[in-house]
C-alpha cells in the first residue's frame, strides 16, 4: 500500500502513513489497563478463545514460536511452557508500551528463560527466511496498515509446514446477534472504556476496527493470496470471534 493512499482508522479515512501512528496512540493509552478490560468486555471468554489457539498451534517442545501484536504476553505464556527449554518464543509487538506491560508481565512470572522481547512491525517482520514453526497474531490484524503485506511477511518467516493462526474478532453469523453486538459495542463498550480505563475514544476505536476488519471468508482468500495453504477458519461464539489457520507449503 502507498504511504499517500488512504486507509481507515475505524470508521475515519486517513493516510496510510498516518495509521500506524495513531493505533499507537490508541494502544498507549490502553495499555496499563488492557488485561482488565480484556476481561471485562468478554467476560472472561477470551481466554477460551485464546486456549483454542493454543490447541490448535500444536506447538511441540523445541519449537520456535512468534507471536504477533503479543500485548501482554497471555499466549507467549504458554507456549514458554510448551515449547521447553530447548524452544524458543518471541513475543513482538509494534507498540513500546504495550510490549513493555508485556515483558514485565512475564518477567515477574519467572518465564524469562526461553523468552524474547522484540518491538517489530508485522508487515515487515526483522527475522531470516524459515525461521519459526508457529506464528499467532490474536487480535492484532485488523490494526495492520497492509494486512496483505503482513501476511507475505509472515508466510516468509515460518519454516515449510509451519503455521499461522489469526484469532480476530469477525462477523456473527445471526443478524440478531450482530445487533446485540453493535449495541453492546457502540453503547456500552465506550462507556466502559471511560469509567474504567479512562478513554472512551480509543475503546470507540476499537469497535469500529472490529466492523473494518475483512469478514471470515474475504481473511480466509487474503491468506490463500499471500501463498498460504490449507486455509480454514473456525467460528467461536456465534462468529463474533474466528480463528483463521493456515499453512505454509
Amino acid at each position: 500500500m502507498d504511504q499517500d493512499e488512504y486507509t481507515h482508522f475505524g470508521f475515519q479515512k486517513v493516510k496510510a502513513s498516518e495509521k500506524a501512528h495513531k493505533v499507537a496512540e490508541v494502544f498507549h493509552s490502553v495499555a496499563g489497563k488492557y488485561d482488565l478490560m480484556n476481561d471485562l468486555m468478554s467476560g472472561g471468554i477470551h481466554r477460551l478463545w485464546k486456549l483454542f489457539t493454543i490447541e490448535m498451534a500444536a506447538v511441540r517442545p523445541g519449537h520456535a514460536v512468534l507471536d504477533i501484536a503479543g500485548g501482554t504476553g497471555d499466549l507467549a505464556a504458554k507456549f514458554s511452557r510448551l515449547v521447553g527449554p530447548q524452544g524458543t518464543v518471541v513475543l513482538a509487538d509494534i507498540n513500546n508500551a504495550m510490549l513493555r506491560v508485556g515483558r514485565d508481565k512475564l518477567l515477574d512470572r519467572g518465564l524469562s528463560q526461553n523468552l524474547e522481547f522484540v518491538q517489530a512491525d508485522a508487515q515487515y517482520l526483522p527475522f531470516p527466511d524459515n525461521t519459526f514453526d508457529c506464528i499467532t497474531i490474536a487480535f492484532g490484524l485488523r490494526n495492520v496498515t497492509d494486512k496483505d503485506l503482513a501476511l507475505r511477511s509472515m508466510l516468509r518467516v515460518l519454516k515449510p509446514g509451519g503455521r499461522l493462526l489469526v484469532l480476530e474478532f469477525s462477523k456473527p453469523r445471526s443478524s440478531v446477534l450482530e445487533k446485540a453486538y453493535d449495541l453492546y459495542s457502540f453503547r456500552v463498550l465506550p462507556v466502559m472504556g471511560r469509567l474504567v480505563a479512562g478513554d472512551a475514544d480509543s475503546y470507540r476505536y476499537l469497535a469500529e476496527s472490529i466492523r473494518m476488519h475483512p469478514d471470515q471468508d474475504t481473511l480466509k482468500h487474503m491468506m490463500e493470496d499471500a501463498g498460504f495453504v490449507q486455509c480454514q477458519y473456525h467460528n467461536m461464539t456465534g462468529g463474533i470471534v474466528a480463528l483463521h489457520k493456515g499453512i505454509k507449503a
